[in-house]
């Protein structure tokens, strides 16, 4: 079944393979005229085809190799030579079926569809006993009033109707901790909701909401990016000339067409065809084994030659969600006290902080104590009865609402803070901030040492904020509060060139895509900047960013090696079979010997760079 679907696929390889099978049985057999005139159909076949195809690709002012193997197979057809005609086409279908064996390796590794657009909608009729109905996005018009429940995505912009809400905006904006809306405030598509059902009002159709107006961005970028011509066609002109005018030389010289024919079996372009497509297929391979799955050769050969990086905030640069970094205690309780109770109440929130409080006190070694009762109130804190001590943790007013005595705790840029109250007093406040990538400034500093010449951030965070987090790290240029279409714009206008930008959020799936390089953070980032982006690293860490373009630059090196080491052994056999001392079978299938060194040359793309 595999061999079948296999056979469809790459239909010409396969004829040239039972084809030459039918002929060599047929030749043994002594059928020589029956061999000839099957060989001289499907040659001429495949000519017909390559004709074709070349004439479609220099009408789009695209110059390839296959004009030598075209001249090759008509040349050898016409002096009789059709078990060397096959083998050419052998190798001419090969090299393309491994070319599109490598990007379509690629395309199944990576994630296809943005899964994470909404599809339905849940409408709430006038009558209030009615239960939710469920129609498509695409249906919702303005007006409508939608029940949105909790973690799901909004699936059109619209106006809180609900007396509060909270909601995760970080795909859209970057700012990974949860916004808090009152009935009134706009709400955004894409956005994912909290812990509680929420209503709200449409105020746009789904084609013109927020989320989708993103996704539309993505497939302009998409659509602008121009396309990566092929390594090896590069070669084409100059080594297209000098074979041609070693095999006319040759014919002039010995007054014979079959000269002309023994020189151009081995000019057959293969080795440049092949070399490329295994040795970017073995980047591939190896970036995936990495973390890192990239789409193309196209982007491996982009990754060799980058000059500037460009870096979301959130994420990205940081991990995304919210560290303790400090207990401040108050009211003479210790800090590990304070954070234990704390900890313990903030078992029973879905508050983003929550997390970063819980973890914090079970890295401490803190036993967490069960609540005896516990409420959220939501947008604004939680109260819990832990060992008969009424705790509350949660906003600053709201925990003063409890606790006259409290007192706002000064932060610094990017810092956060839990305000902590036990029985009815003031115990302190915990401290929490989005922690740096521990691998971060190793990453920007790698880049600089590898030639990289420009290092900017982009985010949608507060100056102050992103200023924060750049300076350590050494990233000198910062561009803050910007909306995913101005980030884009700044990575258009962005030199020297090529460009690679590393983001994780919806929010950054345009300027992926609008940049020569888009890598997404796919370990906890977006499905829509998975799919924008040229390259996915499936690792939460920064390296695989840096390894990658070792890989790529590694790739690019063997890549170049094997097609230079096609040409020199091309041109060094075809001045000996220019003597005449290389029957044009003979040489067929000495030029296989030099396609076998080309491609365990090009194989060495698999065992990567060294780690530096």
């Amino acid at each position: 079944m595999r061999l079948l679907r296999l056979a469809r696929r790459y239909p010409l390889l396969t004829a040239g393979m039972l084809t030459t099978v039918v002929v060599a049985l047929l030749s043994l057999a002594g059928l020589h005229e029956v061999a000839r005139w099957i060989a001289i159909l499907v040659v001429g076949a495949v000519i017909a085809i390559t004709a074709w195809d070349m004439v479609r690709d220099i009408l789009r002012a695209h110059f390839g190799l296959d004009i030598l193997a075209l001249i090759a197979m008509i040349a050898t057809l016409l002096v009789g030579e059709y078990i060397a005609s096959l083998v050419i086409v052998l190798m001419l279908s090969g090299g393309e079926a491994l070319e599109d064996y490598a990007s379509r390796r690629a395309a199944r590794d990576l994630t296809a569809l943005l899964d994470r657009s909404p599809q339905t909608a849940h409408v709430l009729d006038e009558s209030a006993d009615s239960a939710p109905r469920d129609v498509p996005v695409d249906e919702v018009v303005q007006g409508m009033e939608l029940l949105v429940r909790p973690s799901e995505i909004v699936p059109v912009d619209g106006v809180l109707l609900s007396a509060h809400a909270s909601f995760d905006e970080s795909s859209l904006t970057g700012e990974s901790v949860p916004v808090s809306r009152e009935a009134g405030d706009e709400v955004l598509s894409g956005v994912v909701n909290g812990s509680n059902a929420v209503r709200i009002r449409t105020l746009r159709r789904s084609a013109d909401s927020q989320y989708q107006q993103i996704i539309a961005l993505v497939h302009e970028a998409q659509e602008s990016k121009a396309p990566t011509v092929r390594l090896a066609d590069r070669f084409a002109v100059p080594f297209t000339l000098v074979s041609l005018l070693i095999a006319g030389i040759a014919w002039w010289i010995a007054g014979d067409p079959l000269r002309f024919a023994q020189v151009l079996v081995l000019a057959t372009p293969c080795p440049l065809l092949i070399a490329a497509p295994v040795a970017f297929l073995g980047g591939l391979s190896r970036s995936a084994k990495e973390g890192v799955i990239v789409k193309g050769g196209g982007v491996i050969e982009q990754l060799a030659r980058v000059r500037s990086a460009a870096f979301d905030k959130t994420g990205t640069l940081t991990q995304g969600r919210p560290e303790l970094i400090e207990v401040r205690a108050a009211g003479g309780v210790d800090a590990d006290e304070v954070l234990r109770l704390a900890a313990s109440a903030e078992q029973y929130s879905s508050h983003v902080l929550a997390e970063g409080v819980r973890r914090a006190a079970v890295d401490r070694g803190l036993r967490l104590a069960p609540a005896a009762h516990a409420e959220e109130i939501a947008t604004n804190g939680v109260t819990a009865t832990i060992e008969g001590r009424v705790v509350v943790v949660g906003k600053p007013a709201y925990v003063a609402s409890l606790a006259p005595d409290t007192r706002r705790t000064e932060l610094a840029s990017g810092q956060l803070a839990a305000y902590v109250a036990i029985d009815g007093r003031f115990a302190g406040a915990l401290v929490l901030a989005d922690a740096v990538r521990p691998d971060a400034a190793a990453v920007v500093e790698g880049l600089r040492q590898r030639g990289i010449e420009r290092i900017v951030m982009l985010t949608g965070d507060a100056d102050a904020t992103a200023a924060a987090i750049a300076a350590p790290l050494g990233v000198n240029e910062v561009h803050a509060e910007l909306l995913p279409g101005k980030k884009v714009s700044l990575a258009a206008e962005m030199t020297p060139r090529p460009l690679l930008m590393v983001g994780d959020g919806v929010n950054d799936a345009p300027v992926l895509a609008a940049a020569d390089i888009g890598v997404a953070m796919g370990a906890r980032g977006s499905t829509a900047a998975g799919e924008a982006a040229d390259a996915v690293v499936l690792k939460d860490s920064l390296l695989p960013v840096l390894r990658a373009v070792d890989i790529g630059r590694h790739t690019l090196r063997v890549a170049y090696a094997a097609i230079w080491i096609g040409i020199v052994l091309s041109v060094g056999l075809m001045l000996i079979a220019a003597t005449g001392i290389i029957p044009a079978v003979a040489g067929a299938f000495i030029q296989e010997l030099v396609d076998l060194a080309t491609i365990l040359y090009a194989l060495r793309a698999l065992t990567g760079p060294k780690s530096r």
